[in-house]
């Protein structure tokens, strides 16, 4: 079998590899296993948290590197421990919260607690925007700041994402990184942190750099991913931000568009 095009393939979960139940489809898992047979790592890549990744890793059979937490946090799954993690200044995080509720009311915050057996917070009136994931809801605000962080959740009861993201970014200005993830998730990251940032650190441990990658994702926080690697790989279902800065559009999460790049790249 001929070396693979690019030697690590590095995939966004949700949206991304992931259908919408939360499973990787059968035809994903033999590109992926053919793609690995020809020499290739595939690294997950996520702004999942590391004990909310580890389930998925060990489906896939995965041993290897993950890249978590919106990339402040990298894990190694065999050994179930974080190599590296940053955590969010969480004064600074209550900070940048009023801030932007200063601008447009209040917002429903949840966090991620940082280490392999942190926890996802929420405050009354949260909304977890993903239901399978686990969560503790807690009687006040307060309660979040109890442990060390690795991001702040956000939503908004009218504001869009794009709306929310765009007033939180202008707000907070250099205390966090605001980034979009997904549909109902807008978060608070430690600054300068980004899934680029994380993807070079297990880049580096593998022997890899960007001109070897292959990047696929699906929301504005894979872009600083797409600038990194050498070809950036959007989904169908993408949001336009991705769309406009990707080298290719493929086929939805929900059509294996992950696939359908891997098994043209690996013949």
């Amino acid at each position: 079998m001929a070396a693979p095009a690019y030697a690590l393939i590095a995939t966004d979960l949700d949206g991304t590899l992931l259908r919408g139940d939360d499973t990787v489809s059968d035809r994903t898992r033999a590109a992926l296993a053919r793609a690995a047979a020809a020499g290739a790592r595939h690294i997950v890549v996520t702004g999942r948290p590391a004990p909310r990744v580890k389930p998925l890793l060990d489906d896939l059979g995965g041993s290897g590197l993950a890249v978590c937490a919106q990339g402040a946090q990298l894990y190694d799954a065999g050994a179930d421990r974080l190599l590296w993690s940053l955590t969010l200044d969480r004064e600074l995080a209550e900070q940048a919260i009023g801030k932007i509720e200063a601008e447009v009311g209040q917002v429903f915050a949840a966090v991620d607690q940082d280490g392999v057996e942190g926890l996802t917070l929420i405050e009354p009136g949260y909304l977890m925007p993903h239901p399978t994931l686990p969560a503790v809801r807690v009687h006040h605000r307060a309660a979040l700041w109890t442990e060390p962080i690795s991001k702040v959740l956000l939503r908004h009861p009218a504001l869009s994402d794009d709306e929310l993201a765009s007033v939180a970014r202008a707000a907070v200005g250099p205390l966090a990184t605001v980034t979009m993830s997904g549909p109902g998730t807008v978060e608070l990251q430690p600054r300068g942190v980004t899934k680029a940032t994380g993807l070079e650190l297990a880049a580096e441990r593998l022997g890899a750099g960007p001109a070897d990658t292959i990047a696929f994702g699906d929301m504005p926080n894979d872009v600083p991913m797409f600038a990194w690697a050498a070809r950036g790989v959007a989904m169908a279902n993408a949001h336009p931000e991705l769309k406009a800065v990707a080298d290719e559009v493929t086929a939805s999460n929900e059509e294996d568009g992950v696939a359908v790049v891997l098994e043209r790249l690996t013949g």
